[in-house]
């Protein structure tokens, strides 16, 4: 019986026959990435076309959870962890999962190197690959420096700038073998500048920024792009311990009169990686003209 099948492909197509289990069948091509197909006969009630895989750390809310979402919405396998907040990361597993894309989670801190490798292997043994890497897990710290604990000092680099060395590392190997990757890295526009009362995350930020700077040249000439996003002012938990006229203050600062949205990161995120081989070792700033 004759069927029609409409396949999301991940990459560019311009063919009118389709290939699949030694058989042709005739198609066209609705736009770019959509074949439209006739005369299929399913088997196994799908088409099992290869996917591209990505990681995103930190996603159970704010910006990861929207870069996972937006992955997923690109039709990409996804693997998600953070740190405690399971319930979170399951909704928004549960998300991707009704987009037809499969979900990989993982609950725990990616400053540990056991947990990273832990983390990884899984996505090894059910993906087989990484095609993209964002590095977003953090969390950030205000108070004056004299006042700052030498843990409370170590926690926040483990939380920002470890655990981009152990993933990244983790990622590296299977992307060499491929000799394609995508690794970025979510920046702030406090690592660029500085910003009072926040050294230690300022610091951190910094870090990736010299980090990603640094990787993208190491890793150019294997066919693996790293670039980062230095973010403004983003309407996320992390800034809801601010006041409403905190916001408004700075808001008058910025000269789109707004904070920025964890989708419009997302959006980003995800052409850095989709739209240009050419593109590495670039920190973009996201900040509405702000710095």
């Amino acid at each position: 019986m004759a069927t029609r099948f409409t396949l999301h492909a991940m990459f560019p197509v311009t063919t009118n026959t389709l290939h699949y289990n030694k058989k042709k069948y005739p198609c066209k091509v609705q736009d770019a990435h959509v074949i439209i197909a006739t005369d299929f006969e399913q088997e196994r009630g799908y088409l099992d076309m290869k996917r591209k895989v990505a990681v995103i750390t930190g996603a159970s809310r704010g910006i990861g959870r929207a870069i996972a979402i937006k992955y997923g919405q690109k039709g990409y396998h996804i693997a998600i962890c953070c740190h405690s907040q399971e319930e979170k990361l399951r909704q928004t597993a549960d998300e991707i999962q009704a987009l037809g894309a499969k979900c990989i989670t993982f609950v725990g801190d990616m400053g540990s190197e056991k947990n990273v490798e832990r983390f990884f292997q899984t996505i090894h043994s059910q993906y087989g690959q990484i095609d993209v890497l964002v590095n977003n897990a953090g969390i950030s710290h205000m108070g004056l420096l004299q006042d700052m604990a030498p843990e409370e000092w170590d926690r926040i680099h483990t939380a920002n700038l470890r655990s981009v060395f152990l993933c990244s590392r983790s990622a590296i190997p299977e992307m060499l073998s491929r000799h394609s990757g995508k690794i970025l890295s979510i920046s702030s526009v406090w690592g660029k500048v500085g910003a009072s009362m926040e050294v230690a995350y300022s610091t951190t930020k910094g870090a990736i920024n010299a980090f990603t700077r640094a990787l993208a040249k190491e890793l150019a000439p294997s066919g693996i792009q790293v670039n980062a996003i230095a973010c403004g002012m983003i309407d996320t938990d992390m800034n809801h311990c601010l006041s409403s006229e905190e916001i408004a203050t700075i808001e008058e600062e910025i000269p789109a009169g707004r904070m920025g949205t964890p989708q419009e990161v997302a959006e980003l995120a995800y052409q850095i990686n989709e739209n240009n081989e050419y593109l590495t070792g670039q920190v973009i700033t996201l900040d509405g003209g702000w710095i």
